[in-house]
């Protein structure tokens, strides 16, 4: 069955805050003017050209005719939005490599796929590479033939083979094909920050692309490609590049060191500055977007990206008129002094989008498309100010066991292995909306808490500092707020810095997800809801707004392995299903919103229940409670 067209893209209303003037032509304005200025700048040249990227590539064809190569470049069509810029395809006899690619700079040239020397290597990559500079000084024997970061990859594989993954620091999916002997190989990032799906077709051909909507057709079956992971066919099959010490949920004892944390995030946010293009910084207002934010404002006008495009950070949030997030995100801004950028959006116009978004996103995941529809809104209007690259908090919920459920972990031990476990499933649900929900409209989302160093350092911390102590003032991520709870030169005001954990979905405004449940509630009848377990046995839906979001991905991807691409189980606030057992009451509510987490957040669900269901259900959306997050802080 062939995929379903996609929905016609959707326009939202304009931001009700006028600006200026275009962004764009500001800040290129800005960066003309200062080029100007200094007389004695050098000419511009070819630099750091990262791009976030989409690839296909097709091995093993037994057909090499002209339509079979006119399919390729329509299937790799189907990844234009992840790069509106320019189309490569390389072939060589039974292989095919494609990628469209987005621009940063220069965009005459770093048009991949990429070549060492001679062409006899080549590669197709999504991603960038932060230390390429540092590996091209290892490398100086060889000749580069572009400014790409990513060009490194040819050479590493000259002079190691397949054993240089573990050498790269960034986020990349790539397929490496040796014409020398038709070898090749493919590998993902550490943690699955870029998407890459593997798939069989007919006629014994294996392909690789960065979304499923590119091999979905022409496969019989496909699987999402394991982070840290690279398949060889010298070896024919997978095997784990990235094997770090927390992978093994071993449980460390390293003592907490704020200082020693705290400049490992900022060298993780620096090396993420490495832009040629306008960028900016998502801001909720929440504790990691507000931390992020903080370190780009406080060290960007040293970078060089300063230099370029100005020393001012922009900052950008969605939400609903009245939301948390806006409100929050607003003082966070005033007080850092960033050119703040403020969208809204109405229930109606999320509701209207949501064919599109999970035609992106690519899943049914019930919490992923809630959180993805004002990302993939924002993205829209970011991208129409001329801006390709924004920096987001993603990660540090996982890594240091922020979701409000982590508040009943039984100790240290069971909190330790549930923080392994959700950051080894980040690539089916935060990374995967972060990325896609951007990439939809051509702007890359970069996530300093998953940079692979600073994941280290945060494992590495003996999780009893990480428990969540009330006793002792440590609320949920306490090690990371106190790590930057600098006195003399404040990071963020204290009632943000100790705000406490908001989803982003609950966020962007209450309402929000209310609305979402009442269209669902008169889309899916009781009826279908009794049966659905016979019209979807695997990860049969559960809830009615399950059962929506599950028959519009049926319609663009029909096959069972798009269905088994998507996780399952019960999750309260985000957890796990091992860990809904840490609270019998949990259980009773099995929604993955953070108002589930009863008793914990502060403008939890009403523990009422539904005459019929016996299910608690939520009233009107509630305030959240005035002052919490400074009693919490004051204690500290």
């Amino acid at each position: 069955m062939a995929t379903a067209t996609p929905p016609a893209l959707y326009i939202t209303k304009s931001p009700k805050i006028p600006f200026p003037q275009p962004l764009l032509l500001k800040i290129c304005h800005s960066f003309l003017d200062s080029r100007l200025e200094r007389s004695n700048s050098p000419p511009l040249r070819r630099r750091d050209v990262a791009a976030m990227c989409g690839i296909l590539a097709v091995l093993g064809c037994v057909d090499h005719s002209q339509a079979k190569r006119s399919r390729i470049i329509e299937l790799s069509r189907r990844l234009r939005h992840r790069g509106p810029d320019w189309s490569g395809l390389h072939c060589h006899g039974d292989c095919y490599l494609a990628h469209q690619r987005l621009a940063i700079v220069d965009p005459a040239s770093g048009d991949q796929p990429l070549y060492n020397e001679d062409k006899t290597v080549v590669v197709t990559v999504n991603g960038e590479i932060y230390n390429h500079k540092e590996l091209r000084e290892t490398l100086k024997g060889h000749q580069f033939r572009t400014g790409s970061d990513c060009e490194v990859i040819t050479h590493l594989y000259e002079e190691n083979g397949e054993e240089f993954v573990d050498m790269l620091d960034g986020m990349f999916s790539f397929v490496l094909l040796d014409t020398k002997d038709n070898s090749f190989m493919a590998a993902r990032d550490a943690i699955g920050i870029t998407p890459l799906y593997m798939g069989w077709g007919p006629d014994g051909s294996i392909w690789f692309a960065s979304e499923m909507k590119a091999l979905s057709d022409d496969c019989e079956r496909f699987i999402t490609f394991p982070p840290g992971h690279l398949y060889s066919s010298k070896q024919g099959g997978l095997r784990r590049w990235y094997n770090p010490q927390w992978f093994s949920e071993k449980i460390p004892s390293f003592p907490y060191d704020p200082i020693v944390l705290r400049r490992a995030f900022e060298k993780a946010v620096l090396k993420r500055l490495m832009t040629d293009v306008p960028f900016g910084v998502l801001l909720s207002g929440g504790l990691d977007s507000s931390l992020v934010a903080a370190v780009a404002s406080r060290y960007l006008a040293t970078s060089e990206a300063a230099r370029q495009w100005g020393s001012q950070l922009h900052t950008f949030c969605v939400g609903l008129e009245g939301s948390p997030d806006l409100k929050a995100a607003r003082e966070v801004a005033d007080y850092l002094g960033t050119h703040h950028h403020q969208f809204h959006f109405t229930v109606q116009e999320g509701i209207d989008a949501l064919e599109e978004v999970i035609y992106h996103i690519e899943t049914y995941d019930v919490t992923s498309i809630r959180a993805s529809t004002p990302m993939f809104l924002m993205s829209r209007k970011i991208k129409s100010l001329g801006v390709k690259m924004v920096l987001s908090g993603e990660g540090s919920d996982e890594i240091f066991g922020g979701y409000l459920y982590f508040h009943k972990a039984p100790s240290k031990e069971e909190f330790h292995q549930e923080t392994c476990q959700k950051i080894k499933a980040l690539h089916l649900y935060d990374c995967l909306r972060a990325n896609k929900s951007t990439s939809a409209w051509g702007v890359e989302a970069r996530v300093p808490f998953l940079d692979k160093d600073f994941i280290k350092t945060a494992m590495d911390i003996d999780p009893e500092w990480k428990m969540i102590r009330p006793d002792l003032g440590r609320i949920e991520k306490w090690v990371l707020r106190k790590a930057f709870d600098d006195e003399e030169k404040p990071y963020l005001p204290k009632h943000i810095l100790y705000r406490q954990k908001e989803q982003f979905s609950d966020g962007v405004g209450y309402s929000w997800i209310d609305g979402l449940k009442d269209h669902a509630n008169k889309q899916v009848s009781d009826s279908m809801m009794m049966n659905a377990g016979f019209i979807y046995p695997e990860n049969t839906p559960t809830t009615k707004e399950g059962y929506y979001y599950r028959t519009i991905f049926e319609k663009f991807f029909p096959k069972n392995s798009a269905r088994l691409t998507v996780p399952g189980g019960p999750s309260v606030a985000c957890s796990t299903a091992k860990a809904v057992e840490w609270d019998a009451e949990w259980s009773k509510n099995p929604d993955p919103s953070g108002r589930a987490a009863l008793g914990i957040h502060a403008a939890a669900y009403e523990e009422s229940k539904d005459v019929k269901t016996g299910s608690l259900v939520s009233n009107s959306p509630q305030k959240l409670v005035e002052g919490v997050a400074g009693k919490v802080a004051g204690v500290v």
